[in-house]
């Protein structure tokens, strides 16, 4: 099929490279539109290279973020259009960045961009059921547009490192239990929790330190925690290359998803989830009704109440003093993951829903 692939974050963004990377690996003919950042200065100048290109093309596909450029892809093409909606602006903008309340006119504005969009497009695509009938709850809206397609990894890179992993060990002040987070410092991802809960293992004395990649809105606010407790087991690192953080999650003996107690923290699983269990680690994540579409409790992942600090660690203690369930839960997690996260399985996805056109 040839596809007009058209998308508000550039190339190297990992949704946008790893949805040109499904579509390829299945053998589609690809015209890419993508901008050389996220600003939306580029959006003009991307609706008129679909209006040039479209007519050459089957099917055009809007990528993330894409609520503002749809409106401007419907004027400039009559091909049917399907949206990677990815995630809503309404949620990210009202409920988890707090730049408008609910009800007033600029959440009406954002919540506008994403009904907008849906009805433009001939189908709409999210990461989870559950989000799907929050969709056509908050707007009053049918769903039968709307298709499922669980979020996945770029599998070339992230990956284990071996075929066969060597056994868990029980930790030592020596060798302490290694726990990895990374992400955005944002409130949904809840790194406040993980400081808190450092410190509760850091007094019991426990042979358990952390390393936490990333920076965002909430950086400076969570090292003020880390630095007010006396956190001393906690190892910050600024954002790394794919590569590099593939390399870091490979040295970690558990991974941590997400935290956050805000409306958006319920809405979603993160590639943070995905990229653990595709690395054949340990996953501990706060417990949601999108991660139990895709993992369950005790099983495949370990989960845990939101914004709880105790839970979290003694989570971490469960799993790390027990090296046999740590092995189980990383090689049934790695089963789900070759399931659905891996770059076949995306390609395979969208195939089912072009062919629904």
């Amino acid at each position: 099929m040839k596809i007009l692939y058209v998308a508000g974050r550039e190339a190297e963004y990992s949704r946008t490279r790893i949805v040109i990377a499904a579509l390829r690996a299945r053998g589609h003919d690809l015209t890419l539109c993508l901008p050389p950042d996220r600003r939306f200065r580029h959006y003009p100048s991307l609706a008129w290279q679909v209006f040039r290109n479209a007519g050459q093309c089957d099917v055009v596909l809007v990528g993330f973020y894409g609520q503002l450029l749809l409106p401007l892809v419907w004027l400039a093409t009559r091909k049917p259009i399907v949206f990677d909606t990815y995630i809503t602006t309404y949620d990210t903008m009202v409920f988890d960045r707090a730049k408008a309340k609910p009800g007033s006119l600029k959440a009406w504005l954002y919540g506008l961009s994403d009904r907008l969009s849906y009805r433009l497009a001939r189908i709409s695509i999210l990461d989870s059921q559950h989000v799907i009938d929050h969709f056509g709850r908050l707007f009053n809206c049918s769903t039968h547009k709307l298709r499922r397609l669980f979020l996945a990894v770029d599998d070339t890179v992230l990956h284990p490192r071996t075929e066969t992993p060597s056994p868990a060990t029980l930790p030592t002040p020596e060798k302490p239990l290694l726990v990895h987070f990374h992400g955005e410092y944002t409130p949904f991802h809840g790194v406040s929790t993980i400081i808190q809960a450092a410190k509760i293992l850091q007094d019991a004395a426990e042979p358990v330190v952390f390393q936490v990649v990333g920076k965002g809105i909430t950086y400076e606010q969570d090292r003020a925690l880390a630095a007010e407790l006396g956190v001393a087991n906690i190892r910050f690192i600024d954002p790394v290359p794919y590569p590099d953080l593939a390399d870091l999650m490979d040295k970690a003996d558990i991974c941590l998803g997400i935290f956050g107690n805000n409306h958006r923290a319920e809405l979603v699983i993160t590639n943070k989830v995905v990229e653990a269990i595709g690395m054949r680690k340990p996953l501990i994540t706060r417990d949601n009704a999108p991660v139990r579409e895709l993992l369950t409790h005790d099983e495949t992942a370990y989960l845990v109440p939101p914004a709880n600090p105790e839970a979290l660690a003694q989570a971490i203690r469960t799993l790390g003093t027990d090296p046999a369930k740590r092995d189980a839960m990383a090689q049934a997690g790695y089963a789900r993951f070759l399931e659905y996260g891996t770059i076949s399985q995306l390609g395979a996805g969208f195939d089912r829903i072009l062919n629904d056109l």
